[in-house]
């Protein structure tokens, strides 16, 4: 019997555990060891973090999904790894401190045949004065990157409506809260949902409502942005961008990096070297993605961790990480099958994998501070590359060390995102994209990186109700109700 263990319960976790499971069977086991009880549809956070949706609506209990799959589950936060086992014994293992089911605070250790690690990252606030301390949220802003967050981003938002229903006028700051942030898409909904909300309750008049981002462009989106066709046409997602934002009235700030949070007040530093200060009654701010901090150690015990891991935290796998100039980077060095290369029967998946390099262009303020979006790998990449990598430890156990692996890079892989702009049956609206590859590859598709006749967008009432059928469709796949495996990812 092989046992496979899974750092990670979040979209790629989730995804590589069920279908290993499913298709190992019972001759095998599959652990998953995630510190969190409930399942987390992220991206219907932002319709909490604006009333339209209960937190109950968008999580569930992992417990007995995972009882009826099979799979071995431990609430426990994963500490460190050794890949060559110890001292003791030459079997690999993962040290793991649990969170809860009655054991909160002891440790463990589990041996592994094969290990996948889908920590997902840790949300960083302490990189920006203010904005909060290591991985939790500070008093000054809000957040939207869990459901509690995002519930309590509704109540203070709230605060500011009632204030505005009595005709204070009150200034709304969203966006990202670092220099490095990534996720700018659910900051870009969340702004868009609190003016379409603002404009259903009658006090839109009475918001300033702002955009401040680390992008050099609107419509960047941590991809270099897009060139993609709209109604026959190909447009830039940057003119697509700069259009909602002037029709919907919500003014930019862009190319910034928050430099620090107060109370009421951001500090900012431009990509032009110009410092400068926004006021706010409500900001969202997205904090940095980072890796968990997980270390790992040799036989003999001596600290290894920079050897399965990049300086940012995250997973080395089979990418080229050679340090080059920006425009010597090629779709190529991204990862296929996301193995580590020192340990074979080690894999990466979503998030936690560390990319090889920005897809947006690196740029800095002349006083040397970086300011540019880190590579997105989240929503429907971070499923499908679960799942290939699922698919790969199947193989592995099933047919021998020398199967062939599972390849899907993310600059041959195709995506599509539905970014909502307001909630309602008949009012709604939201920006349905694909993309195609997601890391664009300027050798096979000159000029725009992507294939055009697959990259395309359109914003109206049936991208709403794409995103609402969306929310149910994943939520009853993530439960693995009848027929889960015919959804994709």
């Amino acid at each position: 019997m092989a046992r496979l263990v899974v750092l990670g319960g979040g979209v790629a976790g989730h995804t590589t555990a069920t279908f290993a499971a499913k298709w190992l069977g019972s001759g095998h086991e599959v652990v998953v060891v995630t510190p969190n009880s409930k399942w987390n549809w992220i991206p219907s956070n932002i319709w909490v973090g604006v009333g339209e949706m209960k937190k109950e609506e968008v999580v569930f209990d992992l417990a007995p999904v995972y009882a009826k799959a099979g799979i071995t589950y431990k609430q426990a936060l994963a500490v460190s790894i050794n890949p060559e086992g110890n001292a003791d014994s030459d079997k690999p293992f993962v040290t793991i401190e649990y969170t809860g089911q009655g054991k909160a605070g002891e440790s463990e250790t589990i041996e592994y045949d094969y290990l996948v690690n889908a920590t997902g990252p840790k949300l960083n606030f302490g990189a920006t004065p203010g904005l909060g301390e290591g991985g939790q949220m500070g008093e000054h802003t809000v957040s939207v990157c869990t459901a509690d967050h995002a519930e309590h981003a509704y109540h203070e938002l709230q605060k500011v409506f009632e204030k505005a229903k009595n005709g204070e006028k009150q200034k709304i700051l969203v966006g990202t809260g670092h220099g490095l942030c990534t996720c700018q898409g659910a900051a870009f909904e969340y702004i868009f949902n609190i003016e379409h909300e603002a404009n259903k309750a009658g006090i839109r008049d009475n918001l300033d409502i702002k955009w401040i981002s680390n992008e050099s462009f609107l419509g960047d989106f941590g991809m270099g942005g897009l060139h993609m066709k709209v109604g026959g046409y190909v447009v830039s997602s940057r003119l697509f961008a700069e259009s909602l934002f002037a029709e919907r009235g919500v003014d930019w700030l862009i190319g910034a990096h928050t430099s620090k949070v107060e109370k009421g007040k951001v500090e900012y530093e431009l990509l032009d070297g110009t410092k400068g200060e926004e006021t706010f009654d409500f900001a969202m701010l997205i904090p940095p993605f980072a890796g968990v901090g997980l270390k790992a150690y040799a036989k003999d015990g001596s600290d290894i961790t920079d050897k399965l891991f990049a300086p940012n935290g995250f997973m080395k796998v089979d990418a080229d990480y050679t340090p080059k100039p920006f425009e010597e980077w090629k779709a190529s060095d991204w990862p296929k099958n996301y193995q580590t290369p020192d340990y074979k029967n080690i894999f990466a998946a979503g998030i936690s994998f560390a990319p090889p390099h920005p897809i947006s262009k690196i740029m800095e303020s002349p006083n040397g501070t970086p300011i540019y979006p880190t590579p997105p790998r989240t929503g429907m990449p971070a499923g499908i590359i679960g799942k290939a990598v699922a698919a790969s430890v199947y193989d592995l156990i099933t047919k021998g060390e020398d199967a062939h692996l599972h390849e899907i890079s993310m600059a041959e892989m195709g995506a599509a995102c539905v970014a909502s702009a307001g909630k309602g049956v008949f009012d709604g609206t939201a920006a349905a994209m694909t993309v195609y590859p997601v890391v664009p590859d300027f050798e096979k598709y000159p000029g725009t990186g992507r294939d055009t006749d697959y990259t395309f967008g359109e914003i109206g009432l049936a991208g709403h109700w794409i995103k609402h059928i969306l929310h149910y469709m994943f939520i009853y796949k993530a439960k693995l109700l009848p027929g889960w495996t015919l959804i994709p990812e």
